[in-house]
């Protein structure tokens, strides 16, 4: 998995116990789009109720730009793949109304308020990669309302919904998408400027995995 480990940390961030995913199968690296599954079911397993997605993505609007946090509201899956293909039972007709939880999206702009973090929103495209999208692909995806581009997240998701965990995504600007900059795209500038953001990006996140898991959250739908 380039730029990512392959292990799981377990630990507290505040009142909370927390399972935490050093590094993600991508689609582009098999094939197929249930590389998480197994680790995710296993999540759900474990009693866990929360699911924080991250990732690195390309921004579609000049107003975030790279270094930016953005909180997933919705998604577009541009390869219509699922990792729920060897599903049998109804439940595969998973309900994406509410993909990422309105309740903890709320918290979590809360939490950005009093913290001066920033957070932007917006809708979260998925592309299988590992080839970056050509200028003409991201003049279409503005068109069908993303504000970044992605090769992840999506699939997690959908599985997490399925195994019953709420979910709440959050992308770190690295780059500006093609066509939108001078820059030339590639893993390792994406890999640096990941790096370079990432204390503040912890920060942010550790303030909002603190503040997630109230009681006085409602029923998950």
């Amino acid at each position: 998995m380039g730029g990512h480990a392959a292990r799981v940390v377990l630990g507290r961030i505040g009142g909370h116990e927390v399972a935490l995913l050093a590094g993600r199968q991508h689609t582009y690296e098999g094939g197929r789009a249930d590389g998480m599954n197994g680790a995710i079911r296993t999540l759900a397993a474990w009693g866990v109720q929360t699911l924080v997605l991250t990732n690195a993505a390309g921004s579609l609007d000049p107003a975030m730009p790279p270094g930016s946090l953005m909180l997933i509201t919705d998604h577009l899956n541009l390869p219509q793949r699922s990792p729920l293909w060897d599903e049998r039972d109804d439940r595969r007709f998973v309900d994406m109304t509410d993909a990422y939880d309105p309740a903890l999206r709320a918290r979590a702009l809360a939490v950005s308020v009093r913290q001066g973090l920033g957070l932007h929103q917006g809708v979260y495209a998925w592309a299988v990669g590992p080839q970056f999208e050509t200028p003409a692909e991201i003049r279409m995806l503005r068109l069908l309302g993303a504000q970044a581009v992605g090769m992840s997240t999506v699939p997690e998701t959908i599985v997490a919904r399925h195994a019953g965990l709420r979910v709440l995504g959050l992308s770190m600007v690295t780059n500006m998408a093609a066509g939108l900059s001078a820059e030339t795209l590639s893993h390792a500038q994406t890999l640096r400027q990941a790096q370079a953001a990432s204390e503040r990006a912890c920060a942010a996140l550790a303030a909002l995995v603190q503040d997630l898991g109230g009681d006085d959250l409602p029923a998950p739908t």
